[in-house]
């Protein structure tokens, strides 16, 4: 009979799962997506500026520099949430219609962005980065 998983080891997987999170290329990539659906039609500069920046944190994060990368997602995805939530829909079908529902998706991972990329680069090690590029 398994053992049961205890409050120790539920934490311990926890942050398992947050580093796993904050170290992928995969989240920065599905932001810039989703911000750049947002804000191409109309273009609106200021969201737009996002993109380019989670997909160079993207582009470093393939190059062996996951701490940076993470510092980079987390506070870009930081600008981007304070940002977003400045805006308020007037009407309840503005919250639940196509658009509010992709900006919502777009909010929740940008949080998740922020505390996972925040963990990763509280937590790096960066002279071990340095070794693996070369």
């Amino acid at each position: 009979m398994a053992s049961k998983p205890t409050e120790e080891q539920a934490k311990q997987s926890a942050l398992a799962y947050l580093r796993a999170w904050g170290e992928s290329p995969v989240p920065p990539t599905v932001l810039a997506t989703l911000i750049t659906s947002l804000h191409a039609r109309p273009p609106q500069t200021l969201p737009l500026l996002f993109p380019p920046a989670l997909l160079a944190s993207t582009f470093l994060n393939l190059y062996s520099y996951t701490t940076d990368s993470a510092g980079i997602t987390a506070a870009w995805s930081g600008l981007y949430l304070l940002l977003a939530r400045r805006r308020k829909s007037e009407h309840i079908m503005q919250k639940f219609g196509t658009r509010g529902i992709v900006r919502g998706t777009t909010m929740g991972v940008c949080g998740i962005n922020m505390l996972a990329g925040g963990w990763v680069y509280a937590t790096g090690d960066r002279a071990q980065e340095g070794e693996s590029v070369g």
